[in-house]
């Protein structure tokens, strides 16, 4: 079996927030780049990736660019391909665009391979579960009104998720006694049984971490992710020994090294591993291995059409981040029910682009 063809698409999709009906937050879309890879055979694989933000056309021209090198070569060897890959573009650097663009690629000839195989993903990938947990995420987000926060997690609940993330305001027009008590409150409204998590997105101190995860420790959030930069190891190393509450932490980190540093560090409770950023799926494989050899939890960032077949498959996999950000991509998207995601049983990833995704397509 032989590569024919690569093409790629830029699509532009509204960002909503369908799990609770939210209101509208932040930015009004977020750039995809589609990937679509076809072999000799008529077998055709698919992909996506992401974070080009203004760079998304580099990211397409990227994926262009590395496909034509694999076209005519056999897609079953996907480890060669993407080293083949990454070799040809190493002195652009470990991360960035080249890992980007090499991710889409790996997932379309995951695809391809699963399909030639007859398997699911998460076959291929050993099988371990048919239901993963999964979370509820993007609902409970900082800038909503307190009211607002409480009426979405309340509809959450109702919904029958059993986990969910809010989000805190630091830095901003807020005291740290403001947020202890908008935690305590969102607390009260989901109850003592739901699993809570809550999301920095690296915007405190260090000393402002070890400040507002004390005032907050009687919530029992899950985890606090991501409260301080995301490379400042031993920052999160001096957070993670002064809470009780679990630090997770890793999505913005690129390749499999920094998790290695993650870890000798002792800056995460719980590793969050993005598959984009990672380099695709045997790099997502390797980091949770990694982990698990230091008895830690691994848990997805984003795209959770495609994290499931993944936690599924580690038998340190704890929950998937479902995330509506990517679902317009596809035909249709896995969905929970009483709080887990059924592992997808179709060839390949299970997915099919959208028959309506022409009319996001800018590029």
């Amino acid at each position: 079996m032989k590569i024919k063809s690569i093409q790629s698409q830029i699509v532009r999709l509204p960002v909503d927030e369908p799990l609770a009906d939210g209101p509208p937050s932040g930015r009004a879309h977020n750039m995809f780049v589609t990937v679509r890879i076809e072999t000799a055979d008529g077998i055709e694989g698919v992909g996506a990736t992401f974070f080009g933000g203004v760079l998304s056309a580099t990211l397409k021209q990227a994926i262009d660019q590395l496909g034509a090198m694999i076209v005519g070569e056999d897609p079953l060897r996907i480890d060669a391909l993407t080293q083949k890959l990454r070799n040809a573009a190493a002195s652009a650097g470990p991360g960035g665009i080249l890992t980007l663009a090499i991710s889409g690629i790996d997932m379309a000839l995951w695809d391809i391979k699963g399909k030639y195989l007859g398997q699911s993903l998460g076959a291929m990938l050993g099988g371990l579960r048919e239901r993963v947990p999964t979370y509820a995420s993007g609902a409970l987000v900082r800038s909503y009104s307190l009211d607002v926060i409480l009426k979405s997690a309340q509809r959450l609940v109702e919904r029958g998720f059993t986990q969910m993330k809010t989000q805190m305001a630091l830095p901003g027009n807020v005291t740290p006694a403001q947020e202890a008590e908008r935690a305590h409150l969102t607390r009260e409204v989901v109850g003592p049984d739901i699993d809570l998590m809550c999301d920095i997105n690296q915007r405190w101190s260090v000393n402002q971490a070890i400040d507002v995860g004390r005032r907050t420790e009687d919530v029992h959030f899950f985890w606090l992710e991501d409260v301080t930069a995301h490379d400042d190891f031993t920052g999160l190393a001096r957070v993670a020994d002064a809470l009780a509450t679990p630090l997770a932490s890793g999505e913005c980190l690129y390749g499999i090294t920094p998790f290695r540093h993650t870890i000798e560090a002792h800056a995460a409770d719980i590793i969050m591993i993005d598959l984009l950023r990672v380099g695709g799926i045997a790099n997502w494989i390797k980091v949770a291995a990694m982990a698990e050899a230091f008895n830690l939890p691994v848990v997805s960032h984003l795209l959770p059409e495609i994290h499931v077949h993944l936690l599924s498959a580690v038998p340190n996999g704890l929950t998937v981040e479902y995330m509506p950000w990517s679902f317009r991509l596809w035909q249709e998207v896995p969905v929970p029910v009483k709080g887990e995601l059924a592992v997808p049983t179709k060839p390949g990833l299970g997915l099919e682009f959208s028959r309506e995704l022409d009319r996001y397509v800018v590029g």
